[in-house]
């Protein structure tokens, strides 16, 4: 799954597939110490695809925060005025 393709989703959609896939991803740890050997590769993709999901998630939280309080925006770190002495 692409970036792209979540940012054009609602924020409830996310929540649920965020849902599924730290499901998915405790059931696969859960074989792993079962030993019963499932591909670990996937747990790689999931982890991706749920970082993934918290970006966006975070985007549209940023952006509605932005939307509300446009003149709040603090100076990114290290360009803030010192006082010279």
């Amino acid at each position: 799954m692409k970036a792209s393709e979540l940012r054009g989703r609602n924020p409830g959609d996310l929540r649920q597939e965020l849902h599924g896939l730290r499901r998915q991803l405790f059931d696969l740890r859960f074989q792993w110490q079962a030993e019963e050997n499932p591909d670990m590769s996937q747990a790689c993709k999931l982890r991706r695809d749920i970082a993934r999901i918290l970006t966006v998630l975070r985007e549209v939280e940023l952006a509605s925060a932005g939307a509300e309080r446009p003149e709040a925006q603090e100076p990114a770190f290290g360009q803030n005025q010192r006082a010279s002495g």
